[in-house]
């Protein structure tokens, strides 16, 4: 079994929100052990030790051993809570690891290749991650750090899905029981043409062009609403009080 982090454990007596936030204050973190056909025991880590493992990916798919007391436990790690604002852990949950019985865990994927498949290289396409890990079962002995996706003959418009993932014996991925999801593909750069400027050139006629039929044309200078009208009527008026030419001679 592939130990990859020690570190040391104590038990915790006091538990609830107070305890913990009072822990926490002294630079300690409450933690919680389960699992193994055993009853859960509440821990306490050191913060500043834990700040020097939860940044390295190993940390979440290994197994850690526990030092309590004069005891040692192995362990995954299954959460970890860190503050919304400071580098702080606040909680972290335990898994006790029996040799016999197989683990459920989160294992990355590394990416191999990307820059050397066709796909990028000749054809200029990019990389596009649709997952980043995947859960795996497995007994503690075959555990790997993580899986390996070669990306070397990938071509422009190809996808890999999780079964195109090597495995190692022991190793299962249990997601692949009811679906095959896509993992990784390359695919052509999008042109960045903003939707705004191509609405607003459709919208705007060239210069020069006649307005488009059945728009109204501009009022002439100096024009009023009603101005025809009004020179009806006044033509109407002038017809009427003109008067009518006399018919035959002059006798």
């Amino acid at each position: 079994m592939r130990i990859s982090f020690t570190f040391g454990a104590d038990l915790r007596d006091m538990q609830g929100k107070g305890a913990s936030r009072r822990l926490r204050h002294t630079g300690k973190v409450p933690a919680i052990l389960y699992g193994g056909h055993q009853d859960a025991q509440a821990l306490i880590l050191d913060q500043q030790n834990l700040l020097t493992m939860v940044g390295d990916e190993r940390f979440y798919s290994s197994i850690v051993q526990l030092k309590i007391g004069e005891q040692t436990q192995e362990a995954i790690v299954k959460d970890i809570q860190m503050h919304p604002a400071k580098n702080v852990v606040v909680h972290v949950d335990l898994q006790r690891v029996v040799e016999s019985e197989k683990i459920r865990i989160m294992l990355p994927i590394h990416f191999k290749n990307e820059t050397a498949s066709p796909g990028v290289k000749v054809q200029g396409g990019v990389v596009s991650h649709m997952r980043s890990d995947v859960e795996i079962t497995c007994l503690p002995k075959d555990l790997p750090e993580f899986l390996e996706l070669d990306l070397v003959n990938m071509n422009l418009n190809e996808t890999k899905f999780l079964s195109d993932i090597p495995l190692p014996n022991g190793v299962v991925i249990p997601e692949l029981q009811h679906r095959n999801a896509p993992v990784v593909s390359i695919h052509s750069p999008r042109a960045e043409e903003p939707e705004a400027v191509v609405a607003e050139a459709a919208a705007t006629p060239a210069e020069g062009a006649a307005p488009a039929a059945g728009a109204a044309a501009a009022p002439g200078a100096g024009a009023k609403p009603g101005d025809a009208k009004a020179a009806d009527a006044k033509g109407g008026e002038k017809a009427a009080a003109a008067p009518a030419k006399k018919e035959g001679g002059k006798k």
